[in-house]
């Protein structure tokens, strides 16, 4: 950076889940969460904490991630909400949706979906992740929906790449 020191969210690392742990189900936490394993399910954490979350390049999380403050150089299979800061390394790779205030993404990191800024995330967001996801979390439910859908594509009327030759 030109002329400015970089300031960087540090929190204590209190909960590790190592490179050959595989966990299913959601993780909800507070401080700091550093992944080298697997995770089957979302991550979560209140949004007006500090928490931080730090995903190595042997970590994996199949579900949406919902922290504060977001190091990864993993993989994310799921939409990333980062309430406050995100850091993408060059080994990162999300395959999903990046919702972001502050980002910085070092070259080879990879996102295969959109690049959200917004610099307040809507309440109806905030109280959907602090509130339901983490009650469905000490109630013991899932928030991961597995039934199949019953949508239906249908083609536009009026779209000439769907014409039929006769």
């Amino acid at each position: 950076m030109l002329g400015g020191k970089k300031s960087h969210t540090v929190a204590k690392i209190e909960t590790l889940i190592g490179q050959n742990t595989k966990v299913s189900g959601n993780v909800e936490f507070e401080g700091g969460l550093h992944i080298d394993g697997e995770v089957k399910g979302n991550i979560l954490c209140t949004p007006e904490s500090t928490a931080v979350l730090t995903l190595s390049e042997n970590g994996r999380i199949e579900g949406d991630v919902q922290v504060p403050n977001i190091i990864l150089n993993g993989e994310v299979v799921g939409d990333v909400y980062a309430f406050e800061r995100i850091e993408l390394a060059s080994q990162a790779r999300v395959t999903g949706n990046v919702y972001y205030k502050l980002i910085e993404m070092a070259i080879g990191a990879e996102v295969n979906g959109n690049l959200v800024h917004t610099k307040e995330f809507p309440d109806s967001m905030v109280e959907q992740c602090s509130d339901n996801e983490i009650n469905a979390i000490n109630s013991g439910e899932s928030s991961i929906d597995n039934t199949e859908s019953d949508t239906t594509l249908e083609k536009p009327e009026n779209d000439s790449k769907y014409a039929q030759n006769s």
